[in-house]
């Protein structure tokens, strides 16, 4: 029998929108539990990304998050169409892209040791009761930035605003370990010059000083600053790999043993590298 063309009677049509509201039923939008796992697998995929730099296959990126290839590639499609990726027309391989980098840039820039530091600060001056204090590098050396003091009768008072001396205290040998040699070289002379026969004066053993700091990650000194006064210090470094602060902890003989494999050391370098961390360091 031919189609006929009598047009549909109301009856029809209200049929057809039924069924067409019946087929959108069908298919109902994603809740909000589903957009969240998908956002989950998005930045795993993205972090992958960065861990596996500066490019990576899809197999491999696959195998890394622990999922099958075909769905990797599903959301690697999302992120190449809104920049967080980038794929390689030689290689075929993919890396993070533009939208990434500014948005990792925007972090960095958010990052503050200070604000970081600062309640880290107090639990580790609460652990030790010993006091503790923060130093960033300034135009004229470490500079103390926070201070955190011991409650005790007696106790090492260290100002906010103190300039330390490169080769005279534990916080500023560790910066030398760690700052570009060219950094620290004018101060370094300047300190040498002031003292007849310094002991860090000969090369080798400055050198053999600083390696040995950067090896251990914690530098302990007795009596360097001040006699009676024993301290740690350990580097915070930031998402560069770069020296951003040094953490000390100070104390009076007696009282406080700075030594470098002792509890106190393992306290503050679990602090240090929890704050580095935070700062986006990955070793």
């Amino acid at each position: 029998m031919a189609p006929s063309d009598t047009p549909a009677t109301p009856r029809q049509t209200k049929a057809g929108k039924a069924h067409g509201r019946q087929s959108e039923k069908s298919a109902p939008p994603p809740s909000n539990k589903q957009k969240v796992q998908s956002a989950e697998v998005g930045t795993d995929i993205l972090k992958a990304l960065a861990q596996l730099s500066p490019a990576t296959s899809l197999s491999r990126l696959a195998e890394h998050v622990g999922m099958p290839a075909s769905k990797v590639h599903r959301y690697l499609q999302a992120l190449l169409a809104s920049g967080f990726a980038r794929q390689d027309s030689a290689s075929s391989h993919y890396s993070l892209g533009r939208e990434a980098l500014l948005v990792g840039l925007a972090a960095l820039d958010a990052v503050d040791v200070l604000k970081l530091s600062a309640q880290a600060l107090v639990t580790l001056r609460d652990t030790l009761n010993e006091s503790c204090f923060l130093a960033v590098w300034g135009n004229h050396g470490p500079t103390v930035v926070q201070v955190e003091q011991a409650v005790r009768a007696i106790t090492v008072v260290t100002q906010v605003g103190s300039v330390l001396p490169l080769l005279g205290s534990a916080s500023g040998l560790v910066f030398a370990a760690h700052l570009p040699a060219a950094e620290v070289q004018a101060l370094r002379e300047a300190e040498l010059a002031q003292q007849v026969a310094h002991p860090l004066a000969d090369a080798k053993a400055y050198e053999a000083l600083m390696a040995s700091i950067r090896e251990q990650g914690v530098h302990a000194v007795h009596g360097l600053l001040m006699p009676g006064v024993e301290a740690l210090a350990a580097p915070i470094f930031d998402a560069r790999g770069e020296i951003a602060a040094v953490l000390t902890v100070v104390g009076t003989a007696g009282i406080f043993k700075a030594e470098q494999q002792g509890s106190a050391a393992a306290q503050l370098r679990q602090t240090s590298q929890a704050i580095s961390w935070e700062m986006g360091y990955r070793v």
